[in-house]
């Protein structure tokens, strides 16, 4: 739509005269980022390669790290988490959680809502992460640990349904905070249904990680004008 094309990183990409190329929305993305990097190369060009979703080993260390921060605050709230919920696409947030938590929360699971609606590329890619992060940081990684949630990311990527709308809604006018209909708004979505679904008792306590995505809104805003 128009107000996506002139908002966010589609509008920063406008101005900052970026070259765009179009790659069909598959699970193997990184193969036609590489593919590109590659032909560059032979043009004598010298390209940086950023994965897609910025996902890689050393980000997911960074996310480990934020698994000791949540360890260190939950602590001071005098509190150990029952489950961290998140959203989860390109991996690297719940590989890097995942690992962390192991080390510092071992009584915690980790949840990744799959917002990307593909659940079974998502896990992959978590696993790889995963991996690739505890090597780097010499911590052991068991593939059982890693926990998709699937059927809460509608009907594709970047495509909000109703209870992503309705969790949008209610972060909003609950507590004052704003979720983006991409990435946090889902994962809010997702755990809104596991609590109705009975997977927690009162009292458990559930972190859930915002990971941004405000701007995203406005990218939105037909779609959620009439909440």
């Amino acid at each position: 739509s128009s107000e996506y094309l002139l908002s966010g990183n589609a509008l920063l990409n406008r101005i900052f005269g970026a070259v765009l190329h179009d790659v069909p929305w598959t699970g193997d993305r990184n193969t036609a980022i590489q593919a590109l990097a590659d032909e560059l190369r032979f043009r004598g060009r010298r390209p940086y390669v950023v994965p897609y979703g910025v996902s890689c080993g050393l980000g997911s260390v960074g996310y480990a790290t934020a698994a000791l921060e949540i360890a260190r605050q939950c602590a001071e709230l005098d509190f150990v988490p029952t489950a961290i919920v998140h959203c989860s696409g390109s991996g690297s947030t719940q590989a890097g959680l995942t690992v962390g938590a192991a080390a510092c929360l071992p009584q915690t699971e980790v949840l990744g809502v799959d917002i990307d609606a593909e659940p079974e590329r998502v896990r992959a890619d978590v696993v790889r992460l995963a991996r690739e992060a505890s090597s780097m940081l010499g911590l052991p990684f068991d593939e059982a640990w890693v926990k998709v949630i699937a059927g809460h990311a509608g009907p594709a990527y970047g495509v909000p349904h109703e209870a992503t709308i309705e969790a949008i809604s209610l972060m909003g006018r609950l507590e004052g905070l704003a979720v983006d209909p991409v990435y946090s708004g889902k994962g809010l979505a997702g755990l809104i249904a596991l609590i109705r679904t009975g997977r927690w008792s009162r009292g458990d306590n559930v972190v859930f990680v915002h990971t941004g995505g405000e701007p995203g809104l406005f990218a939105y805003a037909s779609v959620l004008a009439g909440m």
